[in-house]
């Protein structure tokens, strides 16, 4: 028989004993004062025994959450006094409840953590860095269920440890209160002559304490930190934003229309990475890929002859030519005209009110930081004796690289080989790990097969071991195999695409002490400030989502915080953050991945549509791909959405708007979509989920109902 349930059996067994036998009238006031005398003397005859048995039964009541623990702490300072009562009362609570935390813990976590899994994320999440203050804010009051406590925490990742000095500690001064009133055992009627209004508000004036203290303490820290530094008499400026990026430019539009004065600084070019290295560009270039693509497989589309030919640095100009086009949306002229300052130049923060550009100082009430983040490159030996390339720099090819080699098998890496691939170079992707690493297995799997298909070769579990630059010039990449074999990868051009990493250097963090995390962006709290109140950060030099539009939504709260933090603050909501890998076809995701859930114990259900009975799907020959819902089971409320396919980012939206405002798949079922499009697929699988949460004794009742309506009249 199963652990869990042979424990279950045996609590319940011993909790119904309890009431069967009315054993919680034994452990009631009028019962300890009418046999105080005999328990005083079977103390006196056999103290240490007595203590024992004292200890063990407080500690079984209190493991098994039965009431009785005020009498108990009454019975203590009864029959043991003050300074004996106090220790043996304490340690036998904290115990039973310890015992009481682990059983929450083995009999109910996971089933809890199966059904409420993202909401007991954030519990646990929240307990990891304040979890002691909770839990000693809560001991400190007695009017709340102590058991009631135990059981819950033991619900929650609260290591063991903490929980039980927490609670030792905690619950020292109602041990105090309750032991003494012991001692006045005669003086006492009822348990409310113990707890009076009166104390009852200073225990919770003293739960509150810890609160105020750590307030106290973060005030006086946050004192000597500014102290370091002279404050301006004045200031120039509300706000200086640091970055002309995605997160830089939203900040500075919230700031400018707000009417407050804001200075915008850029060391490089405006738009930053997304319209000069990332977004624009890579789309630039898909673009001219599938149209290749596409071409070359017209005779699918009824066409006999096609004969396409393109020339690799007309399309790098394009490319370019692109960018220029978008660029008077991120311009100096247009920023200029909403009311921003903008200057060129790289800043240094002096203080938390100046910034220094070029020899000049700017004093400001307020600084946002989104420098952004750039191309990381790995070390691998001799790397720097061969071309190489990042997502920024290879945009400078003119000329096509017969052989190209990707390091990195993320969204950038997948994005820019199969483009490449299609504008035949023969592209080989290497991947320490496996394709796609974020989505589940069965999207990396679907897209390995695709890029296969466009001649892509896939190195996965595979690292690079150095670069080499043969006598004959050759270029070439040493990798290695989960076997131990290495082989030789010659190449025109080597891409390294595994990862990005925070621009930090040169900002004045270190001057002004400004922590970074182990992921070396700057560490900020949940409203996006820095350990200085009015310095924030926004953007991919925050993270923990490289987008341009996660860098623009973190924007909104970095504004707001900024300007008016001293009257109202708002926290980053990162519930519901889509995103989307460009590749043809696209995947697309929003929430929870269904390997995620599995790693998280969550709760959930999987409905799957595949785009091949798709009608518009199927007359654009373009019926592959699927997708896939998880909701909470039983319900259809969203949990997340992975969808591989073409116009798998523009399906999206509707899923993504749905989850934002709470609004299930019997909403999109119910929702008219125009006929034949791919916003049907949404439908369709909203459909599938319904289908199989019809009634079954409903469509049973339906059949007999039929049935009578076909029989003939009597």
């Amino acid at each position: 028989m199963n652990r869990r349930l042979v424990l279950l059996l045996a609590v319940l067994v011993l909790v119904g004993l309890f009431y069967l036998l009315d054993l919680a009238s034994l452990f009631s006031l009028e019962s300890l004062k009418a046999h105080h005398a005999d328990l005083d003397q079977s103390y006196q005859d056999n103290p240490f025994r007595f203590m024992g048995w004292y200890a063990l039964t407080y500690i079984v009541m209190a493991a098994l959450s039965l009431p009785g623990a005020a009498v108990m702490s009454l019975a203590g300072g009864a029959l043991f006094g003050l300074w004996l009562g106090v220790p043996l009362v304490l340690f036998s609570a904290t115990i039973g409840a310890t015992l009481a935390f682990w059983a929450a813990r083995y009999l109910f976590r996971d089933a809890v953590s199966r059904r409420f899994g993202d909401r007991l994320a954030a519990i646990d999440q929240g307990l990891a860095r304040d979890g002691a203050f909770y839990l000693f804010s809560l001991r400190l009051v007695p009017a709340i269920p102590f058991f009631l406590i135990n059981l819950l925490m033991g619900l929650t990742r609260l290591p063991t440890r903490t929980f039980f000095w927490v609670s030792l500690i905690g619950m020292l001064a109602g041990s105090i209160v309750y032991v003494n009133a012991g001692t006045q055992l005669a003086a006492i009627e009822t348990l409310s002559d113990i707890l009076s209004p009166p104390l009852l508000a200073s225990f919770l004036l003293l739960a509150g304490f810890p609160w105020l203290a750590r307030w106290g303490i973060g005030y006086l820290q946050q004192r000597r930190r500014y102290a370091r530094w002279p404050k301006p008499q004045h200031f120039d400026r509300n706000l200086i934003v640091i970055g002309a990026g995605a997160a830089g430019l939203v900040t500075a539009y919230i700031a400018a229309a707000a009417r407050a004065k804001v200075t915008l600084i850029e060391s490089h070019k405006m738009g930053g990475d997304c319209l000069n290295y990332g977004c624009i560009p890579s789309k630039a270039l898909i673009r001219t890929a599938t149209f290749l693509k596409q071409a070359r497989a017209a005779p699918s589309l009824g066409i006999t002859q096609t004969q396409v030919e393109y020339n690799f640095g007309e399309v790098m100009q394009r490319v370019q030519r692109i960018i220029r086009a978008v660029e008077p949306h991120d311009s100096v002229e247009r920023y200029t005209g909403l009311g921003v300052e903008v200057i060129a130049g790289q800043a240094r923060i002096n203080s938390p009110w100046t910034v220094e550009v070029d020899g000049k100082t700017l004093t400001t009430r307020a600084i946002v930081i989104a420098s952004g983040a750039r191309p990381f490159i790995p070390k691998i030996p001799g790397l720097e004796t061969v071309q190489y390339f990042t997502s920024e720099t290879i945009w400078s090819l003119t000329e096509r690289p017969k052989r190209l080699v990707v390091l990195g098998g993320g969204p950038i890496g997948c994005e820019l080989a199969q483009a490449f691939a299609r504008l035949e170079c023969q592209v080989t992707i290497v991947e320490r790990d496996r394709l796609m690493a974020r989505e589940d297995a069965e999207v990396a799997e679907f897209m390995a097969t695709i890029l296969q298909e466009d001649s892509v070769r896939l190195l996965t579990q595979t690292e690079a071991v150095r670069c080499e630059r043969r006598e004959n010039d050759t270029q070439c990449l040493i990798v290695r195999d989960p076997e131990g074999r290495e082989q030789m990868l010659p190449f025109d051009a080597l891409l390294c695409a595994v990862g990005r990493v925070a621009r930090t250097e040169g900002l004045g963090l270190e001057t002004l002490g400004i922590p970074l995390t182990e992921r070396r962006t700057i560490e900020t709290n949940g409203w996006l400030e820095t350990i200085y109140p009015n310095i924030y950060a926004c953007g991919d030099v925050v993270g923990p989502y490289q987008f341009t539009h996660a860098a623009a939504h973190q924007a909104w709260y970095a504004a707001v915080n900024a300007m008016f933090g001293d009257f109202k603050r708002f926290k980053v909501d990162y519930s519901i953050i889509p995103w989307t890998t460009f590749t043809d076809p696209e995947v697309a995701r929003v929430g929870l991945s269904e390997a995620e859930a599995k790693t998280h114990n969550i709760s959930h259900e999987v409905t799957r549509y595949d785009l091949n009975e798709l009608d518009r799907a199927i007359a654009d020959e373009a019926a592959h791909g699927f997708v896939k819902v998880l909701t909470v089971p039983g319900k259809d409320r969203i949990l997340g959405v992975t969808i591989v396919g073409s116009h798998a980012s523009d399906l999206l939206a509707e899923f993504v708007l749905a989850m934002k405002h709470g609004l299930g798949l019997n909403k999109i079922l119910g929702t008219i979509h125009t006929y034949p499009t791919w916003s049907e697929a949404n439908k369709y699988v909203a459909g599938e989920w319904k289908r199989r949460h019809v009634s079954q004794r409903l469509l049973g009742w339906l059949e007999k109902y039929h049935a009578y309506k076909r029989a003939p009249s009597k």
